[in-house]
């Protein structure tokens, strides 16, 4: 019996969160098994050709490590890119989907204050993060081996797999907050859309303006990859900031939600 509106929210997300469950698996897991034809001396001889101002525009600097090239192509770019969209489709359904549907206010109606509603759907979203991040890290590890990255420890991905959980944590709740403070998922779509694209180009491409370098230092996208965990281990400081953010911005969507009224 489903008890809680946590609960309830997992169940009817259950079949977008397995297609997205899947779907992660299959691009991450498809181009980190393209390692081994990068890990060649031609294609090395190729990459230092290119311009290093544009190698490091793409975060492209250092892809000639398994390492390198797992941090910037799956997790820097295709499962990170995934990953936003994700958050943003869920963390927008959290409430502002709901009151746009129009059944918000049937939920309320039952013995659940604003408050618990919120922090539950947000507790439900965390726990589907935790849960996808967990099943995608344990089938890089299975990979591992055949796709010749089974030198990087089993501890190196599993701090990359928590700095990727905050980093999804962060636009989600995002994405939350902004639906919540609304009621818009429009708003909310484009919010976090918006603030994922400003954050991926200031982690590569404005720093290339002169003057404009420190800016690398204030993207979501550098605190999830900047300081390769893959080869370094968990960063506390990249970690503290998207966690703190994410509590700030639960913390603001739930006053928010509390303090305004809900569309019929």
């Amino acid at each position: 019996m489903i008890r809680t509106v946590g609960t309830k929210w997992l169940w009817d997300s259950r079949r977008s969160l397995l297609g997205w469950t899947l779907g992660i698996l299959l691009v991450g897991c498809g181009y980190a098994a393209f390692w081994p034809t990068i890990d060649d001396p031609e294609i090395a001889a190729l990459i230092e050709n290119y311009p290093s101002a544009l190698l490091e525009a793409i975060n492209y600097t250092n892809i000639t490590t398994p390492e390198g090239y797992l941090t910037a192509t799956v997790y820097g770019l295709v499962v990170a890119v995934l990953m936003v969209v994700f958050a943003t489709s869920s963390g927008t359904r959290t409430i502002a989907g709901e009151e746009e549907a129009g059944v918000l206010d049937l939920t309320l109606s039952h013995p659940v204050s604003r408050a618990s509603l919120a922090l539950q759907r947000v507790a439900a979203f965390a726990t589907a993060v935790l849960g996808l991040v967990t099943v995608f890290g344990l089938a890089m590890l299975v990979v591992a081996g055949p796709a010749q990255f089974d030198e990087i420890p089993a501890s190196r991905f599993a701090a990359m797999h928590l700095h990727l959980a905050a980093f999804t944590l962060l636009f989600g709740t995002l994405a939350f907050a902004v639906g919540a403070a609304t009621g818009r998922r429009v708003l909310a779509l484009a919010a976090t859309a918006g603030a994922a694209v400003v954050a991926y180009a200031a982690s590569g491409i404005i720093p290339q303006v002169e003057g404009l370098e420190w800016v690398r230092d204030y993207s979501a996208f550098t605190w999830l990859t900047g300081s390769t965990p893959l080869a370094n281990g968990v960063d506390v400081g990249h970690l503290a900031i998207m966690l703190g953010l994410s509590v700030l911005f639960v913390a603001a969507g739930t006053i928010a939600f509390q303090r305004r009224d809900i569309a019929v």
